[in-house]
């Protein structure tokens, strides 16, 4: 009887992916080795070696990495959640969805100028705040609906090639119209309150990196709890398994399509208040490098996935903050603060060398999985 598992010959790409992975595990290993040696001795023969103008990191320091990472990886986790879903139910990639993100954020800027010529964001910045972020969702969640009935929902039956290339477009044309409306020029938020800014907490954190972290949790637990243990969660779950199904079944597949880029562009809204309040600059390609980030959040942590993709975005937070200087200064690379977002998009490469699915595993449709 022959053999259950047969042994399969291992071709040139399989060779050249395993050399791959060999390279990328040696220098991310040495490069943290080499870290480590210059932070116990700047001296050790080894730091002096592989880099021996590197200094290493003080305590502070690598803590605002770590904040800042967290802070950052925190919003591209809300943008990846937009693509996720979409991708789970629809199965393509809305590129669309990093300028929905940026409306976000040009909503917030607007708005809160307009409250700090009335003299409400400094006397009630609490209030405002939260005036903000409800109208930016409101007008992130209006502009993602739109977007599904008018560009996607006539596709829907179409090669996925099609509505994807029908999302870059539709990229093109709001960035344009923001350029249009507002100007080419950056924007920039009111001046946030100092005991906002201020460092807080025996971990000397600002107060806005706090804020920022504090707020993404809570609309990511919101949306867990809107996704598992709501009727409409329900709903979209069973779309996102099998649409003709679900249709049989009595769910009405397009009203939850259309929640789903509701949900997705309302998530798109507090990433780019928080974006704002942070940076305090925005301009209409604000959407880009982000919305592009958080696609990458989304495939590192595993397309489909929620919980995976805002744990993707962290990681790619993390990644860009602290790499350069945990991995790539001590190797004696130079120039290493401008090379955070090539830092970002090796660690995808990585994931995917490593685990194609993702950390946390692809969650596909019946026809994807197929």
């Amino acid at each position: 009887m022959a053999s259950a598992s047969m042994w399969v010959p291992r071709t040139k790409v399989d060779w050249f992916l395993t050399v791959l992975r060999v390279l990328a595990l040696t220098v991310v290993t040495v490069g943290l080795l080499a870290f480590i040696a210059q932070q116990i001795n700047v001296d050790n023969p080894f730091a002096r070696v592989v880099n021996p103008d590197a200094t290493g990191l003080t305590g502070p320091q690598f803590r605002g990495l770590v904040i800042s990472g967290f802070a950052q990886g925190a919003m591209y986790g809300l943008i990846a959640l937009g693509y996720s879903m979409v991708y789970g139910v629809l199965g393509f990639i809305n590129f669309a969805h990093g300028e929905v993100f940026m409306v976000g954020a040009m909503t917030g800027m607007i708005t809160s100028n307009k409250l700090d010529d009335a003299g409400l964001w400094e006397t009630n910045f609490l209030g405002s705040l939260f005036f903000i972020v409800a109208v930016s969702m409101l007008v992130c969640t209006l502009t993602a609906v739109i977007m599904e009935r008018v560009a996607y929902r006539p596709l829907r039956k179409a090669p996925r090639l099609i509505p994807l290339i029908t999302s870059i477009g539709i990229s093109f044309f709001i960035q344009n119209t923001s350029v249009v409306l507002l100007g080419p020029t950056s924007k920039a938020y009111p001046d946030m309150p100092d005991w906002l800014t201020a460092k807080r907490t025996f971990l000397e954190i600002e107060g806005t990196k706090i804020m920022v972290i504090c707020v993404a949790a809570v609309a990511m637990l919101g949306l867990w709890l809107l996704v598992e243990r709501t009727k409409t969660g329900k709903a979209m779950r069973a779309v996102a398994e099998d649409q003709e199904i679900a249709g049989l079944m009595g769910v009405d597949v397009n009203r939850t399509i259309v929640k789903v880029f509701a949900v997705g562009g309302a998530m798109a809204g507090v990433a780019g208040i928080l974006w704002g309040v942070l940076f305090r600059s925005v301009i209409h390609y604000t959407g880009f490098l982000p919305g592009i980030k958080a696609f990458s959040s989304a495939v590192v942590g595993g397309i489909g996935n929620l919980g995976g993709s805002m744990a993707g975005g962290l990681f790619i937070g993390l990644a860009e903050s602290t790499g350069p200087l945990l991995i790539l200064e001590p190797l004696g690379v130079s120039g290493v603060s401008q090379l955070r977002d090539a830092v970002a998009f090796a660690m995808l490469i990585g994931v995917l060398l490593l685990k194609p699915s993702g950390l946390f595993g692809e969650r596909l449709s019946a026809e994807d999985r197929a």
